[in-house]
């Protein structure tokens, strides 16, 4: 069965070589309502991944760099003294878009990485305390420089959290580089990117994730593996409930861009790690041994119990 989203992985695949898994992954969080995280070093295509999903889904979208001297007001906005109304008007800020690129998230103070999290769980944000809904759809698309970077302020766990996925895109591999070096430039082809959806046909497709139908295997299957990181020594601390709600609707948006209306545990497979890394300890230090601890994971939970 051919996935209704395969035409929007193609057209983005021509613009991040050579990176299907990553491309696929971060559909997959978008169609779970979730928020994504990648984390990498600079120049690695990590803003021109965040402009072609929102072009080719055809969404709004704002990209907002973080900086040391950023506060809250920059990103949700501030209310400001007409004095020819005598009152009180508000001025919007980037978070009043459709898909936010946060870039470099971890350049910028707590207190301001903070703003982002009442819009990341609950689609509104509150300013002189009035509500103020967020456009539907509202998703996040952070990036952050490695942690042993200078000037970088790390994420709390709460923050963390707020991230469905986290992703690495890395170094390209030598035939899609030689396709960088010799190719159109990646800048001309986002800019000629068509809309393949809009938000109404997005709303649709993540409605359809909610029915992706899970059997009582795979649901045991989900279990079992939150089971042994809460169990298992590996880990100081095990998964969620909001974590194991996070890999359940992962694998069910897995599953449909996989083309089926069902999942089977090979959809756990492809989505766990993304989904549970920056879950399962306090620090983003060491990816390469949580990487191998989660591999562990998968090797040591069965998939029939």
């Amino acid at each position: 069965m051919t996935s209704a989203v395969q035409p929007v992985i193609t057209a983005l695949g021509a613009v991040i070589l050579g990176k299907n898994q990553q491309l696929k992954l971060s559909l997959a969080c978008l169609l779970a309502k979730g928020h994504l995280l990648i984390e990498d070093l600079p120049g690695m295509g990590k803003t021109t991944l965040a402009e072609a999903l929102a072009r080719t889904l055809g969404l709004s979208y704002q990209r907002l760099q973080f900086t040391s001297d950023m506060l809250p007001a920059d990103i949700i906005g501030v209310s400001i003294f007409n004095p020819a109304e005598q009152q009180f008007s508000f001025r919007a800020g980037p978070i009043f878009t459709q898909v936010l690129l946060a870039d470099e998230i971890n350049r910028t103070s707590p207190k301001t990485q903070s703003a982002l999290l009442e819009a990341m769980e609950e689609g509104q944000v509150t300013i002189d305390g009035q509500t103020r809904p967020l456009p539907k759809p509202f998703f996040v698309i952070a990036t952050q420089n490695p942690s042993n970077q200078m000037g970088t302020f790390p994420l709390p766990e709460s923050q963390l959290d707020r991230f469905l996925m986290r992703i690495q895109l890395g170094y390209p591999d030598p035939r899609a580089e030689r396709e960088l070096l010799t190719g159109t430039d990646r800048r001309i082809i986002l800019s000629t990117l068509q809309s393949l959806a809009d938000a109404e046909r997005l709303t649709v497709w993540q409605q359809q994730i909610d029915k992706i139908h899970l059997s009582d295997a795979v649901l045991d299957y989900l279990q079992r593996l939150v089971t042994h990181t809460r169990q298992s020594r590996d880990f100081v601390h095990g998964l969620s409930p909001r974590g194991l709600l996070a890999l359940k609707r992962a694998t069910q948006a897995w599953a449909f861009i996989e083309g089926r209306n069902y999942a089977i545990p090979e959809d756990v497979q492809a989505v766990l790690p993304s989904v549970a890394e920056h879950r399962l300890r306090g620090s983003i230090e060491d990816q390469s041994r949580m990487h191998s601890l989660t591999s562990q994971l998968l090797n040591a939970v069965d998939v029939i119990g």
